[in-house]
């Protein structure tokens, strides 16, 4: 989950970007103001990195937990 113009999820989106696509997984961008659920419920809590419908982390991503999930 990302917001427009957010310095931290551009970040976060070039951190894990290789990791995904090392692990064989899609990383998809859902910019939050688009919907007005996702706005309500993340509000300015961006980046938020979901997998498989679950929050995984918020803010900052450690590399190596987040390859240990998605190869999990």
């Amino acid at each position: 989950m990302v917001r427009e113009g957010c310095g931290s999820c551009v970040r976060v989106a070039e951190q894990i970007r290789p990791l995904v696509r090392e692990c064989g997984a899609e990383l998809s961008l859902v910019d939050v103001d688009t919907d007005p659920e996702l706005a309500a419920e993340y509000g300015d809590r961006v980046p938020v990195v979901v997998i498989d419908d679950e929050e995984f982390a918020c803010w900052e991503v450690d590399s190596d937990d987040l390859v240990a999930e998605l190869k999990s």
